[in-house]
């Protein structure tokens, strides 16, 4: 990596957060908070800095999300116009046909998407879905894409099906700080979520774990929810930053909206203190618009999905990706 001058300004900036550990060590709350604090450009530099000493800082990652089982879930979490008990306008369906999910991840590979991921509305899979869904997985590994499904909470040896079945990738998001957690959902713990991801570690797979900001949290909170990631041994591989989409009929809606540079900071400080990972820009990329989303890439996002339809609301559809790449010189990560 190149070094600046002795006499460069921005030497004495970052001298003056010396206190910000380096990226092998564990991340403190407040560590965090300092980075989240510096000035803007300073924080940008740095995450910078940090992307191209791991990744090839023009390249992204272009993953699909389908839907494969929609509605009708038990749980309460506050974002998510999914959950039964919540008047949203979202219609149930039924858990797709393995034809149906391999058409879709088809679809998705012929615009340039690597990687599928398959999320399913329900608290966890009962045996005879997670059957279903490991036929999926091996029809769309035999499309030589990447797999990734999140189902829920795992049962013990359910992480070993999928695991056989050839799923690179399970994503289980912790959502929010854990003592913000009971403030967005209660049918759940923050430790049921901790369990599954430990199962998933053990069974050898790939972890895609990340959060929800602008659910009305605090910079502390969001600092709390990198550390808790950052913090895991090791820390996931892939990390979604989601910027919450107010739907009508859910809890949060009407909670204040995010500032959207804040937003950035956020991106900066996953990318800062999970080096390696894959950080992707989720849910909420629509509302971005194209200038945040470029900041975003600058303070180190790879990893984007890709298409019309992010579960069950809007996404960025592929044409407008296609121009934004285009105008930032961008190019689609071609798998190793």
């Amino acid at each position: 990596m190149d070094t600046l001058p002795a006499n460069n300004p921005l030497n004495e900036r970052r001298s003056s957060v010396a206190d910000i550990p380096a990226a092998t060590t564990r991340w403190t709350v407040e560590s965090i908070e300092a980075l989240f604090a510096l000035p803007f450009n300073d924080l940008l530099f740095r995450a910078q800095q940090v992307h191209r000493e791991n990744f090839d800082a023009n390249a992204v990652q272009l993953s699909t999300l389908l839907s494969i089982k929609t509605g009708g879930c038990s749980e309460d979490c506050g974002y998510c116009p999914q959950a039964a008990r919540y008047q949203t306008g979202v219609e149930n369906q039924d858990l797709l046909s393995v034809d149906e999910v391999v058409a879709a991840a088809r679809t998705a590979k012929e615009h340039g998407a690597t990687r599928f991921c398959m999320g399913a509305a329900w608290r966890g899979p009962k045996q005879r879905d997670l059957d279903k869904v490991v036929a999926m997985v091996k029809a769309v590994r035999g499309l030589g894409m990447e797999t990734c499904a999140t189902l829920g909470m795992l049962k013990p040896g359910q992480a070993g099906q999928l695991r056989d079945a050839g799923l690179d990738y399970y994503n289980h998001n912790i959502d929010t700080a854990e003592d913000n957690y009971k403030n967005v959902i209660t049918t759940r713990d923050y430790e049921d979520r901790i369990d599954t991801l430990s199962q998933v570690r053990e069974a050898g797979m790939h972890v895609c774990c990340g959060g929800i900001v602008g659910m009305g949290e605090t910079r502390t909170a969001r600092a709390t929810l990198i550390a808790q990631l950052a913090n895991m041994t090791p820390y996931p591989e892939s990390v979604p930053i989601n910027n919450l989409v107010q739907v009508p009929g859910t809890p949060l809606h009407g909670a204040d909206k995010l500032d959207p540079l804040e937003f950035v900071r956020t991106i900066a400080c996953a990318r800062i203190t999970m080096p390696k990972a894959f950080v992707r820009l989720s849910a909420g990329r629509q509302e971005l618009g194209d200038g945040v989303q470029a900041l975003c890439f600058l303070a180190g996002a790879n990893s984007i999905f890709y298409g019309e339809k992010l579960l069950t609301t809007g996404n960025p559809d592929v044409e407008n990706d296609r121009a934004l790449f285009a105008r930032l010189g961008l190019k689609p990560l071609n798998p190793a």
